[in-house]
Formats: C-alpha cells, sequence, structure tokens
C-alpha cells in the first residue's frame, strides 16, 4: 500500500485512509444511483472471493510449514476455499450485469496497481541502500544561474543568495518583450554587482524552453563533480489570493528541471508587506 495511508492524524486515526475510503464509498452510491439493494451482488461476490483467497492462502501457509497435522489443516482450508469459490463463481455468474462485473474488473486493477506500488518501494530501497554505496563525488564545480524577468528587490536578494553560495554567478534574461531588454540592460548595469547577464532570445514567446538550452548547453551533465544551482526570484504577496493576479513562471520552471539530474533548484523569496 502507498505510504501515506500509515500516517496517523490528530486524532490517531488512519486519516488518509478513512478520506479515500469515504470518497471511493460515496462514489459507489452515486454510481449506483443511491439504491443499496444494488450493491449486494458487489458486496457477495467481494465478500466471497475474499473468503476464498484466504483460504487459499492458509493452504499455502500449511504446504510451507508442514507442522503438526498439516494434511488435516490443508484439507479443511482447501474444503473452505472450493466451497466459497463456488459461491463466487455461482453469484458472479448470475449477477454479473446487477453489479457484480465491478468486482471482477477492479480486483485484478488493484492487485495490479498493488504490485506495481511494492515493485516501485523496493527499487527505491535498492537505489537508496549504503550497503553498496560509495562516498558521493565531491562538489568541485558550482554553478549558479538566476533568472530574471526584470530588476527588482526580489531579484537583488536573490542575487546576494547566490553569490553568497557560488562564485560562479551568471544571471539569465528570456527576451520575452525584446522593448524591454535595453531597460534592463541598464538597470542591471547599475544593480547587478559586476554579475554577468546573459540575454536569451525566444522568438516564440516561452521562457521555459531557452533557458533549458541554456542550461544544456553550459552544463555537462556527464561530469558528476559539478552542480548547477537555479535560483529563483520569488515574492510573496501578503494575502493568499492575491497570488492569482500573478503569472506562475518560477513554478514552471521549477517543474521543469524537477528531473534533470545534477540540477537544484532553490526559491528566494521576498515577502511583500500588506
Amino acid at each position: 500500500m502507498p505510504h501515506q495511508f500509515a500516517l496517523v492524524g490528530d486524532r490517531l486515526v488512519y486519516s488518509n485512509g478513512i478520506v479515500i475510503l469515504g470518497l471511493l464509498s460515496a462514489g459507489l452510491v452515486v454510481a449506483f444511483g443511491g439504491h443499496t439493494t444494488r450493491l449486494i451482488p458487489l458486496y457477495a461476490v467481494g465478500v466471497f472471493m475474499s473468503f476464498t483467497l484466504s483460504q487459499m492462502g492458509m493452504v499455502v501457509r500449511w504446504l510451507r510449514l508442514r507442522g503438526q497435522h498439516w494434511q488435516l489443516k490443508a484439507a479443511i482450508n482447501g474444503l473452505g476455499a472450493a466451497a466459497t469459490g463456488v459461491v463466487s463463481v455461482v453469484i458472479a455468474a448470475t449477477k454479473f450485469i446487477y453489479g457484480a462485473w465491478a468486482v471482477l474488473l477492479f480486483i485484478p486493477l488493484l492487485v495490479a496497481g498493488l504490485r506495481a506500488i511494492y515493485r516501485h518501494y523496493r527499487k527505491v530501497a535498492s537505489q537508496l541502500s549504503l550497503e553498496t554505496a560509495g562516498p558521493p563525488p565531491r562538489i568541485r564545480r558550482h554553478r549558479v544561474i538566476v533568472p530574471i524577468a526584470g530588476v527588482h528587490q526580489g531579484v537583488l536578494h536573490a542575487l546576494e543568495y547566490a553569490r553568497s553560495i557560488s562564485d560562479d554567478v551568471t544571471a539569465v534574461y528570456v527576451e520575452v518583450d525584446p522593448d524591454e531588454t535595453d531597460r534592463v540592460r541598464e538597470r542591471w548595469e547599475e544593480w547587478g554587482s559586476g554579475v554577468r547577464l546573459i540575454v536569451l532570445p525566444a522568438p516564440y514567446r516561452s521562457v521555459i524552453g531557452p533557458l533549458m538550452n541554456y542550461v544544456n548547453k553550459v552544463d555537462d551533465i556527464r561530469r558528476y563533480d559539478e552542480v548547477v544551482t537555479i535560483v529563483l526570484p520569488q515574492f510573496v504577496p501578503a494575502q493568499w489570493w492575491e497570488n492569482l493576479l500573478h503569472n506562475q513562471t518560477a513554478l514552471l520552471i521549477r517543474l521543469a528541471f524537477l528531473f534533470r539530474s545534477n540540477t537544484i533548484v532553490t526559491d528566494v523569496p521576498y515577502r511583500l508587506q500588506a
């Protein structure tokens, strides 16, 4: 199961599981038009199929352990599995169009999904394990890129942070509006603290594409001792709803570089006053 279902909430219950079960139950009621009698075939197939699987699991357990009187125990559980299995087949066949089809469809999908989740957790555990890991390579070069859309106090604060973590800092301005380029250059000469400014053309007025192309050009992903940090200046409005009045370019940049190796994206918030 996903690890989120193991989290205990403030009331010491598995809140995520309760919420998901509630939503799924509400979805079933809506899907069957609020007629609880139409849910009985679905419930019956699910119950007897669960009985069958549990009894079969016990048979496998006795076959593995082979303890005292294991043949008798396996025979009893095998008989139970056969009885409940027959009932499951009968109900599924006779009540198929009345709701039993849902169980027969969703249980294989659920099992496949759970097996995929299990494989994911195994893969994550193996890659994070320290048993076969060596020391990480030392960082010998740290490039910092500061994308800017203009020159303001938020950019200056981000620039100071970038200079504090590396001596190799480059500001990048994507030329979405060519009429603003000269103004940005002039203000950067005055406020840029000597940091070089790169202007990238954007013929299709896209910020993400030119920025990614530039990072791919200056960064050699084959070098494991080199790291690129993208420092995003981001002003934070005083009220949450005021975020709706501004574009979300920083969020798009963060998502664009999320899966790029040896690339770190960090925000430098500049909080506005009310």
